[in-house]
């Protein structure tokens, strides 16, 4: 069966302290031969732990690796000014050597968009607007740029990023509008505890509304959740998870591998266990489920 390129969510009950336990565990995973290191982005209390800046934390990760892909998993866009996050992801291309991927979403906790002061209804507009000046900003010196919440005028990032045209960008999200934001602004959909079934249907939905073969150019990647066998979890995961509620090295490729036959290439390993615990997990995953895959 194909083998998915398989990356380790930081994110469940995390306590950062000084941050050294989530930088072991990043060259943990790299040593392991992992593709990716994901963060997600919170700006309040969640009662998971790790609740940093994705963007901060990753730069930590890029100078304790070398190879890791360092993967948002999902930045709220409309949480950041454009020309802030456009030139913050640029940065984070550069001193990374060009392994970032942005991974976005519009976000959804009102309690977040009001310490924001940002209105909730507004970020789906917001995310459109400061993706496409991103991307202005990121192909073009000088840029001009015209949106609802963003005007630039002969304006350069003060650094470009190392990546032709910017850091890949995947847009998290299962409705219509996501999906139609993933065509215009995205280089890949990045979906959350998907199936085989939920993968072919959101490849048929992607080219229906593309209308033409544009849709296969998408990387398909998604979040998926691992609970590996002899490893407490703390937190039940929030759908469900790799190999059934009694996974076996077997039964987590078999999914992997119907993952990937339905064209899901990238999958970003959420582990509902404690920090401790996490390098224990990785290690299952790397030598008894890894060699499964062909």
């Amino acid at each position: 069966m194909a083998l998915p390129r398989l990356g380790i969510s930081l994110q469940p009950r995390w306590p950062l302290d000084d941050g050294a336990g989530a930088l072991r565990a990043a060259r943990h995973a790299e040593e392991l031969g992992f593709d990716h290191v994901a963060v997600g982005n919170r700006v309040l209390d969640s009662g998971f732990g790790l609740d940093t800046d994705p963007l901060v934390l990753l730069a930590a990760v890029a100078g304790a690796t070398t190879r890791l892909r360092l993967v948002t998993s999902v930045l709220v866009a409309p949480y950041y000014p454009a020309v802030v996050l456009a030139n913050q992801a640029a940065t984070l291309d550069v001193v990374s050597g060009g392994r970032l991927v942005l991974g976005v979403g519009t976000g959804w906790n009102p309690d977040e968009f009001a310490a924001v002061g940002v209105p909730v209804r507004e970020r789906g507009a917001r995310t459109d607007d400061h993706l496409a000046a991103a991307r202005a900003l990121w192909t073009r010196r000088p840029a001009d740029f015209d949106g609802p919440f963003t005007t630039l005028r002969a304006a350069n990032l003060g650094v470009p990023p190392v990546t032709a045209g910017g850091p890949p960008v995947w847009v998290g999200g299962h409705s219509d509008a996501a999906l139609r934001r993933v065509l215009r602004y995205g280089d890949g959909w990045y979906g959350t505890g998907v199936d085989a079934a939920e993968v072919t249907d959101v490849r048929r939905r992607l080219r229906d509304l593309a209308g033409t073969d544009d849709a296969d150019r998408l990387t398909l990647a998604s979040v998926v959740f691992l609970t590996p066998p002899g490893v407490p979890a703390v937190v039940p995961p929030p759908g469900r998870p790799l190999g059934g509620e009694a996974p076996t090295a077997a039964g987590v490729a078999d999914d992997l591998g119907r993952l990937a036959e339905a064209g899901l290439t990238v999958c970003t390993l959420w582990l509902p266990v404690a920090a401790g615990h996490l390098e224990e997990a990785m290690e299952w995953v790397a030598a008894e489920v890894v060699p499964r895959l062909t």
